[in-house]
């Protein structure tokens, strides 16, 4: 080979290694996505064309610039500043109603399914960055809606080492490893919650967290074949720095709408805001990892509602066959259910009344709130659609609907995180339990260790509310709450309501803008549901105690108690003191010692069963 050759191969050969160039290299339509939703999806991924053309194009002030904006440049209208400068309102509907999920779903067909995608090389961390962009044409999550949504999921190629993945969910997002990650073949799944459209690496994911999602398989799935793949190189809105979606008639309305999540979001270069763009792998790092365990305790919690059936069969099954061993060796006694043996003034009997209290309290601890927070905004100068009369609960936890918010401006509660469950079934089960359990005890000091169990167990759930209450704080990520020190940020809140989680009023001072402040009044605590069970769990337990200090024996068992067959065996009629097992052998030995038997005829001694006798003869009939 020739000297001249040798230089320029070797800078082929450095430019391939720099750029991880290779004749088998991968590119944007090898990790395609392939999409899973839930079975009661309303929208999927469109092309943004559907929302430009369906728009009037506002200032944030509401000044309108354009009613056809997909006749004008959009890419002209940015800002290097992150501000609510121009928005995009679908006029066809709004936050407030379904129509345009409805006009969605109508021309769902004739606009198809389109996925944006991105590839970009990071010198900094020598990998090739694969984004894939899902504009969807309405976002109707549990905890905000919004017109327009747009969400993301990367693949991280690193030149040397293993491959990774970030998922967007909401505010944040979640990173994985490659091995953790589904797919077929290179094709990334990736499941959609419904209507918030955020980003699971598993079907039954969603629920462990406090938008809760629902998420699964069980509905549409497209895959790369199924969707068109379009370049953001190649469209005319990519600079567009305003909003995709309503956002607000003024300032004050806009403000409120962007904290509650109302607003539509921001593009694809202008999203949190703007590292997903402009330094993807730093966005991926900053993210939670996967974790296998959690996994374990996401499908757990997903699968949670047919877990607990089942468990409550089995150990319904189980109990009736305790029960059925008990009637067999013991019987169940005249009374059955061991909590009815109540006559005359005595310790078994208090006990037993001391019980059906705290069984009636514990019934209306379930139906009452357990712990509530209240907020009231009527002093502060912002949107009527907001502003209170006085205090409004924010958020609710009970035995029926779970945890529970209201979001501002809506009317009614929304079920948040992965407690929307009834917990008063739950309970109410445990309490069917407590009397099954009862059933046939012989003795009040066992029927007393069930009713000291039980009652710590309704004392669980008040400890859980508390010990989540007093580290609220450590729930929510910092990039929400902020990290100022004036006394009306999130922070400050949240500190106040952990540091007197029993309860508490305070007012805090909110920065509205301009140097002003406003109050805002805050009130929480528990509420009457979460005392009623605390008293009703305290009642049970003395109940408990009450019961095992009378250490009675309600009736005549089958079989004697081992070590209690001393004890007064107290009925509704009358108190009997049983003999003594010994005592009894002696009087049945005695009277095994009939009379003695003599001869009719010699008088003779008869032996015993002689059939004659042996000096006379004499004969004797059977």
């Amino acid at each position: 080979m020739k000297i001249r050759f040798i230089f320029p191969l070797i800078l082929l050969m450095f430019l391939v290694s720099l750029f991880g160039l290779s004749c088998s290299a991968q590119t944007y339509e090898d990790f395609s996505p392939i999409l899973y939703f839930e079975s009661e999806e309303t929208c999927y991924p469109v092309d943004a064309s559907y929302h430009i053309q369906n728009s009037y194009f506002y200032s944030d002030t509401g000044e309108l610039i354009s009613n056809n904006p997909a006749s004008i440049n959009l890419d002209s209208y940015f800002s290097s500043e992150l501000y609510d400068s121009y928005y995009l309102d679908n006029i066809i509907g709004s936050i407030d109603d379904d129509k345009i999920i409805k006009d969605y779903q109508k021309n769902e067909k004739s606009y198809g399914y389109t996925v944006y995608y991105r590839e970009y090389y990071d010198f900094e961390s020598s990998s090739t960055f694969i984004q894939y962009w899902m504009f969807y044409a309405f976002n109707k999550g549990h905890l905000n809606q919004h017109e327009g949504d747009w969400e993301m999921v990367q693949v991280s190629i690193p030149d040397y080492g293993n491959k990774w993945v970030a998922y967007s969910q909401h505010y944040s997002g979640q990173q994985a490893t490659w091995e953790q990650v589904e797919k077929e073949g290179n094709h990334i799944k990736v499941y959609v919650a419904r209507g918030s459209h955020a980003n699971f690496l598993r079907s039954f994911s969603g629920k462990f967290g406090i938008a809760n999602d629902f998420v699964g398989s069980s509905g549409k799935v497209l895959r790369p074949s199924d969707y068109e793949l379009i370049s953001l190189d190649d469209v005319n809105w990519l600079n567009y720095s305003g909003r995709w979606g309503e956002l607000g008639g003024n300032v004050i309305e806009s403000t409120a709408k962007s904290v509650l999540g109302q607003a539509g979001p921001r593009g694809p270069q202008y999203r949190a805001p703007g590292l997903m763009w402009d330094d993807p792998f730093i966005w991926g790092q900053d993210l939670p990892e996967a974790n296998d365990s959690i996994f374990m305790l996401e499908w757990f919690i997903y699968n949670f509602v047919m877990i607990f059936i089942a468990i409550t069969i089995i150990m319904f099954a189980i109990a009736g066959y305790l029960i059925y061993r008990r009637h067999k060796k013991y019987g169940l006694g005249p009374r059955i259910v061991s909590l009815l043996y109540i006559d005359g003034f005595n310790l078994k009997s208090i006990g037993n009344l001391v019980c059906i209290v705290g069984i009636v309290l514990i019934i209306l601890g379930l139906i009452y709130p357990w712990y509530q927070i209240s907020y009231d905004t009527s002093a502060l100068d912002i949107s009527e659609e907001f502003k209170t009369t006085g205090l409004t609960e924010l958020l609710k936890i009970d035995g029926i609907g779970g945890i529970q918010v209201v979001i501002p401006g809506e009317n009614g509660f929304s079920p948040l995180g992965t407690l929307s469950i009834p917990f008063s079934i739950m309970f109410g089960i445990s309490l069917i339990f407590l009397i099954i359990l009862t059933i046939g005890i012989s003795y009040s000091k066992k029927l007393g260790s069930k009713y000291i169990g039980r009652g710590i167990r309704f004392l669980i759930p008040v400890i859980i509310i508390l010990i989540v209450i007093s580290v609220l704080g450590m729930f929510i990520p910092s990039d929400i709450v902020g990290n100022d020190a004036t006394s009306g940020s999130i922070t400050n809140i949240l500190n106040s309501v952990s540091n007197s989680p029993f309860g508490n009023e305070q007012t805090f001072n909110i920065d509205v803008g301009g140097g002003l402040n406003a109050p805002l009044k805050m009130s929480w605590g528990l509420s009457l549901g979460a005392w009623l069970l605390l008293i009703g769990g305290i009642v049970l337990i003395v109940a408990g105690i009450i019961e095992k200090m009378a250490k009675t024996q309600f009736f005549d068992t089958k079989v004697p108690l081992a070590g209690k067959e001393a004890r007064a065996v107290q009925t509704s009629q009358q108190t009997v003191k049983p003999q003594s097992p010994i005592k009894e052998k002696k009087q049945k030995h005695k009277k095994a010692k009939h009379k003695e038997n003599f001869c009719s005829q010699c008088g003779s001694k008869l032996e015993e069963n002689a059939t004659f006798c042996i000096n006379c003869g004499n004969k004797f009939g059977k």
